[in-house]
């Protein structure tokens, strides 16, 4: 298998037949995968998903693709997708990775329990009208996902992450992307994959409805109730790991 190419190897601006408008599309995708929002060896959205989303049509996905996988930064697979093959040679954080090596599933589980009450008290609090529909288009992908874990927990953590930036407290949502980037090097993706079955994925895209609602009508005690009923289910499946 060929090596995937370095940052310096891997120019996304290649020959000027490619549009502007493709372009833009290219380096997006390319910011996401060298930012591991999505990481290697994962499925990236279908083009349909990236058109709507990115608000261009199928077909300047489907070039902006073809220069992607021209670059081996992703390969495709007939009737199963497109997959990250790009792996960054950066060197990883010493302290977000010194942090993971040391940090168990219930360490995690008790640093969300401290955190998430407040992020999503604030959230309601402060939380302007553009960033609460902004996450409406969030929560609109998670609830339309179905049986792909790891799709769904893409999906929820970006959801959990706008709304600890919504708290407008960068210190506070700081605290929150380190603890979702240390859970990633370790456990919690596997973790989920092993016990996310359909029906939870149900059951969870309803909570997260719930809190949305929550968060849009500034209903405080509504939110928080649902942090907690959610800190009790991943229990559940921690327990059912041990």
């Amino acid at each position: 298998m060929a090596a995937a190419p370095s940052d310096d190897e891997t120019q996304l601006d290649p020959d000027q037949s490619i549009g502007a408008t493709a372009r833009v599309v290219i380096d997006t995708l390319f910011a996401r995968i060298k930012s591991e929002e999505y990481p290697v060896d994962t499925r990236l959205p279908s083009e349909r998903t990236l058109a709507s989303e990115l608000g261009v049509a199928r077909n300047t996905v489907r070039e902006a693709l073809d220069v992607l996988e021209a670059r081996k930064v992703i390969r495709r697979r007939a009737g199963s997708g497109s997959f990250v093959t790009y792996r960054s040679e950066a060197p990883q954080n010493p302290t977000v990775g010194s942090i993971a090596s040391e940090t168990s599933p219930l360490d995690h589980l008790v640093v969300r329990g401290i955190l998430e009450p407040e992020i999503v008290r604030l959230a309601v609090i402060n939380m302007p009208p553009r960033a609460i529909e902004d996450l409406d288009k969030t929560l609109s992908r998670l609830e339309a996902v179905r049986t792909d874990v790891a799709e769904f927990v893409r999906y929820e953590e970006e959801m959990l992450l706008k709304i600890a930036r919504g708290t407008e407290n960068p210190l506070l949502a700081s605290c929150y992307e380190l603890a979702t980037e240390a859970s990633h090097q370790r456990f919690r993706s596997a973790l989920l994959r092993r016990h996310l079955t359909p029906n939870r994925i149900q059951e969870a895209q309803r909570r997260y409805n719930t809190l949305f609602n929550a968060i849009a009508s500034r209903d405080v005690e509504a939110a928080v109730e649902f942090v907690k009923l959610n800190l009790i289910e991943e229990n559940k499946i921690l327990l059912q790991d041990d």
